[in-house]
């Protein structure tokens, strides 16, 4: 039998074993099934505690192993609880090389903690990834969903407490963490910015989508941090969508997966050097997505 204990947090006061298992049940069996559980009952806890897993492995009839093995497979899932803030920093090479590391250690003597651990009031987990999707804004770091570009030392104390005021607190000025950018087809080098159609009063990423039987336009915001999206047809939820140049026509869909949803990701060149990378899944808010809702 699998012993989990120096590895998840037991939970076992914790767990609505009925629930867990109506989460279970609404899921038919097949591919994706197991993550798709997963995700939901994290979304309910805030961690996937280990009495939960065991009923998932005796509902499905699948070995704990076989379950705790696609829990501890994916970075999105944590074996144990999660501090009320998630500050996420970027170590990817962009990054790395601007600096990054000794914004990491600095996060680690104001909080106390190293990469991976959960302060002792349970306000802050600190986690490292290898990529967030913005190289030529780096270094990066992403606290509660909120990104942070070109980011020094002498911004983490500050930044750090603005999180546990809370972000949406502010005084209505400027939102340093949103930022516009400029972007481009990799393949043909064409502008994908559309000062025809506005977004939040600013141009648009005008690309062309196909999801279905459906082929049509569909408008992103060019602020780095908002979520606007405009498209000519109702894209159903979860949809994993091709995305395509207006201009040449080639896929824009590139090798590298979501951390989140494994969906391919969808990948434009910035103007002035790096890329951004968008997950192709409508409604994936993996750590490397920006595509959240269509209106």
């Amino acid at each position: 039998m699998i012993d989990l204990r120096q590895q998840a947090d037991s939970g076992t006061g914790e767990v609505n074993a009925e629930r867990v298992r109506r989460i279970v049940g609404k899921y038919a069996p097949g591919r994706g099934l197991i993550t798709a559980i997963l995700e939901e009952i994290q979304s309910e806890y805030g961690h996937l505690p280990e009495a939960a897993l065991r009923i998932v492995a005796e509902e499905t009839k699948r070995s704990l192993v076989d379950i705790w093995g696609v829990a501890n497979f994916y970075h999105a899932f944590s074996l144990k609880p999660r501090g009320r803030h998630l500050v996420s920093a970027c170590l990817g090479t962009a990054c790395h090389v601007r600096g990054a590391p000794m914004v990491v250690e600095e996060f680690e003597r104001q909080l106390g903690v190293e990469v991976g651990e959960t302060t002792a009031d349970r306000e802050f987990t600190l986690k490292t990834v290898n990529c967030l999707g913005a190289c030529a804004l780096g270094p990066v770091a992403v606290i509660d969903g909120h990104y942070f570009s070109k980011m020094r030392p002498s911004k983490v104390r500050r930044l750090l407490d603005e999180a546990r005021r809370g972000f949406d607190r502010g005084d209505g000025g400027q939102d340093p963490r949103v930022f516009r950018i400029e972007v481009g087809c990799p393949s043909c080098n064409h502008s994908l910015m559309d000062p025809s159609f506005a977004i939040e009063g600013h141009p648009s990423i005008r690309l062309t989508v196909s999801f279905g039987d459906k082929h049509g336009w569909l408008r992103l915001s060019s602020l780095y941090g908002r979520y606007n999206v405009f498209s000519e047809y109702e894209i159903p939820s979860e949809s994993v969508v091709e995305f395509f140049c207006p201009h040449c026509h080639a896929t824009l869909i590139s090798s590298w997966k979501c951390t989140n949803c494994e969906a391919p990701m969808v990948a434009m060149i910035v103007r002035g050097g790096g890329t951004v990378r968008i997950c192709s899944r409508l409604g994936c808010i993996g750590s490397n997505s920006h595509m959240l809702d269509v209106f």
